[in-house]
C-alpha cells in the first residue's frame, strides 16, 4: 500500500470511497511481492499494480464489484491459459489478491497510519482476509506501544498484536494464521500483517566518487542512506545529493552510537568504502559483531588480506570474519564508481534473497528466491 498510499489518502480525505486489490500470498515465480497494491477510484482511475499487468483487469473490475456491495473478496490468480489469458499469469506464479472497499467509514485509522508512513513510525495493519463472516474485512492497527480497532475479541487481538509487532520489527509483510480466539495452533482465521517499518538503513563509510554512486544506487532501491567521513572537507551534502544525510564523525564511533541508539536493525546494509586502516579497522570491529543484513568493504585482494590479519589481531572470532564481503561486490567486471555501486547493490540483493550471483540463463528451478534475510 505504500506504494499507492500518496493517492488513497488524498481520496479518502475528499470523503470518496475507494476499490482496493492487495497482495496477501504469492507462490512461485509471483511477479509482485505481498504488500503489492491496485487502487481503483471514484473517478475510475486505476493506480498501482498487483502483478505487473497480467491480472490488472481482473483486478479492476472484482473492485468495482467491491466498491457497490461492500462485500470484500479473497481472490486466488494461477496460470494463464487460452481460455483465461486475460486473468492468468503468464509467468506461471499464483496469487492471492484481497479485494476491499476503503472509505472514511470503513477506515477511519488511515489518516493516522499516513501520519505514522510519512513520519517513518513503524505501524502494521492486520487485515482478516479469510475466516467467518462477520470477521472478513475487520482490521486491528498496531504501533509499537498501542493498537486501533479490533479483530472482534479482545483476547484475539492481545495474540495477533504481540505477533505483528515481531513481524514490525523485523519490516516483515506476510500472513498469520490463528484459531478463532486467537490460538497460535489454528487456522480459522487469515490475517495479512502489511508492515509499514521505516526504510532499511544503508550506512556508506567514506567520502569518495564510489561513495556518490553507491548512495544513488542505493536511495533508488529504497534505502534511507547516509554518508559517513571524518574529513569534513569532504564529507559535504553537496558532494552527495543523494544522500538522506551527510555526517562528520569517525565512522566507528558513529556506527557504535548509532547502535546505541537503536537505529541499527537486521536490515541494515554497511558499506564500508574508506579503505584505509585507521578508519576501516575500528569501524569493522564493531560492524562485524553486530546483527546486521550485510557488511562489505571495499579494497584489493592485499588490503583484504591485511585487513583480515588486523581483525584477528584486533581479538575478531573466524565466524564473525566470515561475515565480511571484502573485496565488496560480485565479479561484474565492473570499472567505474558507477559499475561499482551495481556490482554492490547486487551482491546485497543476492544476499538479501539467496541468490547466487549466476547468469539465470545457465541455471535452473525458480527465478524468485524466497530467501529473506
Amino acid at each position: 500500500m505504500r506504494d499507492v498510499l500518496e493517492d488513497l489518502i488524498g481520496w479518502w480525505q475528499a470523503g470518496e470511497t475507494v476499490g482496493m486489490g492487495t497482495v496477501v500470498a504469492t507462490w512461485r515465480s509471483a511477479p509482485r511481492p505481498a504488500g503489492a497494491s491496485m487502487l481503483v477510484g471514484p473517478d475510475g482511475t486505476a493506480v498501482g499494480s498487483v502483478s505487473g499487468g497480467c491480472v490488472e483487469g481482473a483486478v479492476y473490475e472484482e473492485a468495482k464489484d467491491v466498491v457497490e456491495s461492500g462485500v470484500p473478496t479473497l481472490e486466488r490468480y494461477g496460470v494463464s491459459d487460452d481460455d483465461a489469458f486475460a486473468v492468468g499469469l503468464t509467468c506461471g506464479g499464483i496469487l492471492d489478491v484481497f479485494v476491499e472497499r476503503i472509505s472514511r467509514e470503513s477506515f477511519p485509522e488511515l489518516g493516522e497510519i499516513a501520519e505514522s508512513v510519512a513520519a517513518h513510525e513503524p505501524v502494521a495493519v492486520v487485515t482478516c482476509v479469510a475466516g467467518p463472516d462477520d470477521r472478513v474485512g475487520r482490521r486491528l492497527v498496531v504501533w509499537p506501544d498501542r493498537v486501533s480497532d479490533t479483530l472482534g475479541l479482545q483476547r484475539l487481538d492481545d495474540a495477533v498484536a504481540a505477533d505483528a509487532r515481531g513481524m514490525l520489527v523485523a519490516g516483515r509483510t506476510g500472513m498469520l494464521h490463528v484459531g478463532h480466539d486467537g490460538e497460535r495452533r489454528g487456522d480459522d482465521l487469515s490475517l495479512f500483517v502489511n508492515s509499514f517499518a521505516p526504510p532499511a538503513r544503508m550506512i556508506v563509510f567514506g567520502a569518495i566518487d564510489f561513495a556518490a554512486a553507491v548512495a544513488r544506487v542505493g536511495a533508488f532501491l529504497g534505502y534511507r542512506v547516509t554518508v559517513c567521513d571524518a574529513r569534513p572537507v569532504f564529507a559535504t551534502p553537496k558532494r552527495f545529493p543523494d544522500a538522506h544525510e551527510v555526517v562528520v564523525e569517525w565512522p566507528h564511533r558513529y556506527l557504535q552510537a548509532e547502535v546505541d541508539a537503536g537505529r541499527i536493525d537486521e536490515r541494515t546494509v554497511l558499506c564500508v568504502l574508506t579503505h584505509d586502516p585507521k578508519f576501516d579497522v575500528p569501524l569493522l570491529e564493531v560492524a562485524l559483531r553486530i546483527p546486521v543484513a550485510y557488511v562489505g568493504a571495499m579494497g584489493s585482494r592485499r588490503t583484504h588480506d591485511e585487513r583480515l590479519v588486523r581483525l584477528e589481531e584486533a581479538g575478531l572470532a573466524k565466524e564473525e570474519l566470515a561475515r565480511l564481503s571484502s573485496p565488496i561486490g560480485l565479479d561484474l567486471g565492473a570499472r567505474t564508481p558507477e559499475e561499482t555501486a551495481i556490482s554492490i547493490a547486487a551482491e546485497i540483493i543476492a544476499g538479501r534473497w539467496g541468490g547466487s550471483g549466476e547468469r539465470l540463463t545457465g541455471i535452473e528451478g525458480p527465478i524468485h528466491k524466497t530467501a529473506e534475510r
